[in-house]
């Protein structure tokens, strides 16, 4: 299914909120998923108009892969699940905030509670954030870089 695939079944008011994003040159949005109770960022991914409207239906976090080009559900490999508690969108409507809990503790696929764990220091990327859990007992094998 190409990005830009309209879901089937919409309903008007549906139809009214997803039309309301201005998807991009690829009919993505950049979307940003938070953890509810920190407010630690936990990782960007992309949405296409089936990922946003699966998302709302389901209140479970869908992004479209732009590497599987195929929509995937967050944690359909790990179990590291995101549930959806808000979906905001911002001021110019070109980006969107999940505000989600975050099943497991484990957001990223390296096995850190979030994908930002590195951070700049003296013009050095330095790992900050720990492992929780060795990616190999995630996915059974190894870390996906």
């Amino acid at each position: 299914m190409s990005a830009n695939a309209k879901p089937q079944g919409m309903n008007a008011k549906q139809q009214s909120f997803l039309d309301e994003v201005p998807w991009n040159e690829h009919e993505l949005v950049a979307v940003v998923a938070q953890d509810l109770a920190s407010g630690k960022v936990l990782t960007v991914a992309w949405m296409n108009r089936e990922a946003l409207q699966k998302t709302v239906e389901t209140q479970q976090a869908v992004y479209w892969s732009r590497s599987r080009q195929r929509l995937w559900r967050k944690g359909e490999e790990s179990g590291h699940a995101q549930k959806v508690r808000e979906v905001r969108i911002d001021c110019d409507c070109d980006a969107i905030l999940l505000k989600v809990e975050q099943v497991g503790g484990i957001a990223c696929h390296t096995g850190r509670e979030s994908c930002f764990y590195r951070k700049l220091e003296n013009g050095k990327w330095l790992t900050i954030d720990p492992v929780l859990k060795d990616p190999s007992l995630i996915y059974g094998k190894g870390d996906k870089k």
